[in-house]
């Protein structure tokens, strides 16, 4: 019996095949005539596929973005070309940053007039080249399935992160017969039992020893493998910047994050440590505090770096060990491991501890009419396990940080890139993946007139994210570092702003203006309660510039 052929089909029903192939639900777009026959094959898989219109492109990127974050699968965006693109390049800049798995589809001009200048022309390799883990076009239509296949897999492989495919528009029209790709599965490197009987035995020779988690890859069971590790044997915990739901905040060995919102005794305690291993984080300006925490190359304590690109390990700094392995396996190897030390760590543990816990709590006395700390500490107790809280760029982002308490299920995503706009695309994304489930997007003044339009997009598809605007009229963290060095000469950092409830209500949120810090817990309970996307207008005062300092205090101090 001769074996069936596949069916003519064109390239942008290929593509949309090679998607479902590979487990993709979901894509965030901004419709362009440049992929219309993607667009119209995704008509066709509309019962399995799910398009959401993120309304501008950086919006479609930072949504595909958090995906990735979410699932550990590559989030899909789909934009037009040229000024489409360069919107969604913040995204990839973010994947990149982040090392989150992304695939962005850029549609392309026609084959025929390409280095002519032709309308809204690109050269995509050479634009995405240095910020894309590969930057590509696909030319032949018979070639989609080899190269959707490749895409998954280096955007999930080694150190995840994100890749463009440029899709000609004549050749989505083409009408081949190909076959269809097998779906993807990542290489991952795991340990060798030497390298973990290595690491065993400089934990077993410290005496004050600290775990630094971060980066991507870590799977709610990789987070529970590292956690039970770290409790077993009394191994203190922080993590890298945005990554604190590795470890749960009231876990007895968690001792904070390295990041904006650091606890200076977390710095000095990292300077005590002997032995320092890291597991899935860059070890870069943002979690070493510029360099100043740990002086590179050569560190005093012993460092081990454990990370799945091992062009990676030693780029700064001089490992005393170098694992090229990806978290999950790891930690997976290290769970049933008793180094039989616990006792001999407890008051070093209980040390870190503490002092993380004292930081996070707030102070009872506050000059503060509406003071976040205070409304944050009153509601994270009652706040679901599985909770998701996005995070913009912005001072305003040290209370959540500080003062919430994270862990798996729960999830926090923020761009370690710093860039503003993304914490509300990112809340819509993962509210419209389960409306159910609480999503708290943190966002500045600022920041939401980048992105605030996003609330749009979870109105129309069913999102409920909650949107908490923090509004002091200034771009805090620029006013900061401006009234550092150059006290009280502002320029350029102070806002007018619009009336935020009026537009939040526009877009079909749910809105209210919140002023003091008895009147938060009923404005978030009514928030949580309205069945729909909710923004709280918090007016908070410019003074309070972070949870560390105010205005005046940086004034005094560069006199």
């Amino acid at each position: 019996m001769p074996i069936p052929q596949p069916a003519a089909r064109t390239g942008g029903q290929i593509l949309v095949d090679q998607l479902l192939i590979h487990g993709a639900d979901t894509a965030y777009c901004v419709p362009g005539e440049s992929y219309l026959e993607v667009l119209d094959a995704l008509h066709d898989v509309r019962d399995r596929f799910r398009l959401i219109n993120a309304r501008h492109e950086a919006g479609a990127a930072d949504m595909a973005e958090a995906y990735g974050k979410l699932t550990g699968r590559p989030g899909i965006c789909m934009v037009t070309r040229g000024p489409g693109a360069c919107h969604a390049a913040i995204g990839v800049h973010i994947a990149q940053q982040d090392s989150t798995p992304m695939i962005l589809f850029v549609g392309q001009i026609d084959r025929a007039t390409t280095d002519r200048e032709a309308f809204q022309e690109i050269d995509y390799r050479a634009m995405f080249g240095t910020v894309a883990k590969w930057a590509t076009q696909i030319d032949d239509a018979r070639r989609i399935p080899e190269y959707i296949a490749r895409a998954f897999r280096v955007a999930t492989s080694g150190r995840p992160g994100p890749v463009v495919v440029a899709l000609p528009e004549d050749m989505l029209t083409d009408t081949v017969v190909v076959e269809d790709a097998r779906p993807y599965r990542p290489a991952m490197a795991k340990p060798a039992p030497e390298d973990v009987s290595a690491l065993t035995e400089a934990f077993a020779a410290a005496e004050r020893p600290l775990l630094l988690l971060g980066g991507s890859g870590w799977s709610d069971p990789a987070s529970a493998a590292i956690t039970r590790f770290a409790e077993a044997n009394g191994i203190p915990v922080a993590c890298s910047f945005r990554r604190q739901d590795i470890v749960p905040g009231l876990s007895p060995v968690f001792a904070g994050d390295l990041g904006t919102s650091t606890s200076p005794a977390l710095f000095r305690r990292i300077a005590q440590a002997d032995l320092l291993v890291v597991i899935g984080a860059r070890l870069g300006e943002m979690t070493t505090r510029t360099y100043a925490a740990l002086t590179p190359p050569n560190l005093s304590c012993r460092l081990v770096h454990v990370y799945p690109d091992p062009d990676e390990i030693g780029r700064v700094y001089a490992p005393d060990l170098g694992i090229a392995c990806a978290p999950g396996p790891l930690a997976a190897a290290l769970e049933p491991v008793d180094l039989g030390r616990r006792a001999a760590w407890a008051d070093w543990c209980g040390l870190l501890h503490g002092e993380y816990l004292a930081d996070s709590t707030p102070s009872e006395d506050s000059p503060w009419p509406l003071d976040m700390a205070q409304a944050l500490s009153a509601i994270r107790d009652t706040l679901p396990k599985d909770t998701v809280v996005t995070l913009d760029a912005g001072n305003h982002t040290g209370w959540p940080q500080r003062f919430l308490r994270f862990g798996r299920p729960g999830r926090i995503l923020g761009s370690t890139c710093g860039a503003m706009g993304y914490s509300v695309p990112a809340a819509v994304a993962a509210s419209l993946r389960d409306p159910e489930r609480c999503v708290l997007s943190f966002v500045g003044d600022g920041g939401f007139m980048m992105s605030g339009n996003e609330i749009a997009t979870a109105a129309q598809f069913g999102g409920r994210p909650i949107v908490l605007l923090f509004n002091n009229g200034v771009y805090g963290t620029i006013r900061m570092h401006q009234e550092r060095e150059h006290p009280m000469r502002v320029s350029g950092t102070t806002l007018e702003n619009p009336d935020f409830c009026k537009m939040a209500e526009a877009l079909g949120a749910h809105a209210e203006r919140v002023t003091r810090t008895a009147d938060f817990p009923a404005a978030f309970a009514r928030a949580r309660a309205c069945g729909r996307p909710a923004v709280i207008e918090l007016v908070t005062d410019p003074e309070q510039i972070s949870t560390r300092t105010t205005i005046s205090a940086l004034r005094k101090a560069a006199r």
